[in-house]
């Protein structure tokens, strides 16, 4: 048991930060406006943890201008798919040991 513990990611702990890495493990990527909508926060609160994903490398942060209007798209990345696939399998395991 304490094995598969040592597994579950704590960067993943909140619904937010989950969220935000299960809607970018199956889709290309999101922009921020999409994302906020799909997650039903604020503003801030996606920010903060954006900001938390991008320092742990688990995300790439792109920024554009689409007819002259800001544009910042987030995709997944090797090191956040990889740490995410074994946060998800550990709680997988977690739950077949019940």
């Amino acid at each position: 048991m304490k094995n598969i513990l040592e597994h579950i990611n704590k960067a993943f702990d909140h619904r937010v930060r989950l969220g935000i890495m299960s809607a970018l493990i199956v889709n290309k990527s999101f922009d921020f406006n999409t994302l906020k909508e799909l997650l039903g926060v604020s503003d801030g609160n996606l920010a903060s943890h954006i900001k938390a994903l991008k320092k742990m490398e688990y995300i790439h942060i792109s920024k554009q201008f689409i007819n002259k209007k800001p544009n910042t798209k987030y995709t997944i990345s090797k090191k956040g798919k990889l740490a995410f696939e074994k946060h998800v399998e550990a709680l997988g395991k977690l739950i077949n040991a019940s």
